[in-house]
């Protein structure tokens, strides 16, 4: 699996799927989801009506409608709540069910943003680590579909840190 890093906008990103770093309800809010709404249009979000919602660390996913993207996967990340709160485990998770379910549809490429590094306030350094860990096991431990993962930042921070984690690795 190929691993890659880029910073800019993901709803430009002509990939399979698009990661949502949603809130529970799947119905548009800030950050990266609010962008990913208004650039998908109406129909994205009538879909995530019928979805009834997705618990933190799990993942749905939908058409990518107006999306250079085919798909969104919509996961919901932990809020940071200083770490004893299974936050490790519940960002995992949402990585994982991601690439499961992007293998279950037979999907190539998937792009990640940076999950619950916003307004759900997770320290962007150990987000990076468990997303980076995360990923590469999957690639190593199952058979996928997926060959290449960008992760894409936003911002200059996580665009750093994103690039020094895979230089490390690489």
């Amino acid at each position: 699996m190929k691993l890659t890093v880029i910073q800019g906008d993901i709803t430009k990103c002509a990939v399979d799927a698009i990661v949502n770093a949603a809130n529970s309800s799947l119905l548009g809010g800030g950050g990266v989801d609010g962008a990913i709404h208004r650039a998908a249009g109406p129909d994205l979000l009538a879909e995530c009506r019928m979805l009834n919602g997705c618990p933190t660390g799990q993942a749905k996913i939908t058409g990518g409608y107006r999306l250079p993207a085919r798909y969104v996967i919509h996961t919901v990340g932990p809020i940071w709540r200083g770490g004893n709160s299974r936050e490790p485990e519940l960002l995992a998770s949402c990585y994982r069910r991601v690439l499961e379910i992007a293998t279950e549809r037979g999907l190539i490429t998937v792009a990640f943003p940076n999950i619950s590094t916003g307004v759900y306030r997770y320290p962007k350094d150990q987000a990076c680590a468990i997303a980076l860990k995360t990923v590469q096991e999957f690639g190593q431990q199952r058979e996928t579909s997926v060959h290449e993962v960008q992760f894409v930042c936003f911002d200059d921070e996580n665009f750093r840190l994103y690039q020094q984690g895979l230089s490390t690795t690489a």
